[in-house]
């Protein structure tokens, strides 16, 4: 495929998404999710693998000091993607699928919210989260890619970009997030 022909697909996969978030009523009801969230000083815990664990990542940093720069007020973000001592401890001691379940269970109470990245929606550390989070309390807001997976079914607020191409879900899922950001400042 030349260059020309490869950006115009990924350019119509990128509208199609677009208008997908456009349609989707969860999206207003995320970003009064978070919202909320802030204005009741609650914790915003986020998860992801791989591409989507450094979309968590990135997303935790706007959260904390991007927002807050017109003064509307900061976050209380948890990346449960971003600490490799955490993580490989769990993973060595509990199983991979339990390293944001755990952490969600000793850091989480009811009332706070669960942000979830997952181009599939079938990894079970993901699916392990969000039920964690039902169990607790915690809201779940989740951007999917593929079919949504079981993550779809499991999550208070699926957003879902039904795309079958993991680096265009990957992007979709982080300018959700700063188009989420954008609102919150």
């Amino acid at each position: 495929m030349n260059p020309a022909t490869l950006l115009h697909k990924y350019q119509e996969l990128l509208l199609q998404g677009f208008q997908v978030l456009s349609k989707d009523p969860a999206w207003a009801k995320a970003c009064e999710e978070f919202e909320n969230l802030r204005k009741k000083k609650r914790n915003l815990f986020l998860a992801g693998n791989g591409g989507s664990a450094a979309n968590a990542n990135h997303l935790a940093a706007d959260l904390i000091y991007g927002v807050n720069q017109a003064g509307r007020g900061a976050f209380r973000v948890h990346s449960l993607a971003a600490n490799p001592s955490v993580l490989t401890c769990l993973g060595n001691d509990l199983g991979f699928e339990n390293v944001f379940s755990h952490q969600l269970e000793a850091l989480a109470e009811p009332g706070d919210l669960l942000l979830v990245f997952s181009g599939s929606g079938n990894s079970p550390n993901i699916l392990h989260a969000l039920k964690c989070a039902k169990k607790i309390g915690v809201t779940s807001v989740a951007l999917l890619g593929y079919d949504g997976g079981g993550a779809k079914d499991l999550a208070d607020l699926p957003l879902h970009f039904p795309i079958h191409d993991m680096q265009a879900v990957e992007d979709l899922h982080m300018m959700a997030g700063h188009l989420l950001f954008k609102y919150l400042r």
